[in-house]
């Protein structure tokens, strides 16, 4: 499979790129300072500017999956979106989201609730906007995981739960997820899609 990997370079995206080459797949890593990944078997590098839509196209282009792992704050879902689209091919979009949308109670996403974080919530509002916009699709073939409320470098264990719309708490009352295994759960839906236009989360 060829996967395009946007924001290669940053924690969630290297452990993507490293998960989709030890799968055997065809990586393109894209960022603005994609050189600075090494060199190995299966990946090419690409700098780009996600603010020139045609470039954008252009570089999504001959790929099976674009995987987004940019920040939402500043950066335009649409353009995103569109550029996919202008690919062609039937490209699919997977996003890398965030735990805000997730819902804590019923009725209640995280980001509104009075404790979150207040140095979080433009991103996680953000998030949600590029969510609501993917939802609003009526061609695009799409996917957005969201992580549990932790998302952190640790172990590859490959053993995790996967939801829906909820944040998942283990019996110890916390929500986290580490990099390594998000990473996991997203290479299997490129692989297998089981969420089609839909968004899942993964948790312990």
């Amino acid at each position: 499979m060829k996967i395009a990997i946007l924001g290669a370079t940053g924690n969630v995206g290297t452990r993507l790129t490293d998960e989709a080459l030890q799968r055997g797949h065809l990586v393109t890593a894209l960022a603005r300072s994609a050189e600075s990944l090494p060199a190995r078997a299966g990946l090419t590098t690409k700098n780009i500017d996600v603010n020139q839509p045609a470039a954008l196209a252009q570089a999504f282009a001959g790929h099976d999956v674009v995987i987004s792992s940019l920040k939402f704050l500043n950066n335009d879902p649409r353009r995103i979106i569109d550029a996919v689209k202008a690919a062609g091919n039937a490209t699919r979009l997977l996003v890398v989201g965030g735990a805000g949308s997730l819902f804590g109670a019923p009725g209640v996403q995280i980001v509104d609730t009075p404790d979150f974080p207040a140095a979080y919530k433009s991103e996680a509002l953000a998030g949600r906007e590029f969510l609501n916009t993917l939802k609003g699709e009526a061609e695009l073939d799409w996917t957005f995981l969201s992580p549990s409320a932790l998302l952190l470098p640790g172990e590859r264990t490959g053993k995790f739960r996967l939801g829906q719309d909820d944040l998942l708490i283990d019996a110890a009352g916390k929500s986290s997820i580490s990099i390594e295994d998000y990473a996991i759960a997203m290479i299997d839906e490129a692989e297998t899609p089981r969420h089609t236009r839909k968004r899942f989360t993964v948790g312990y």
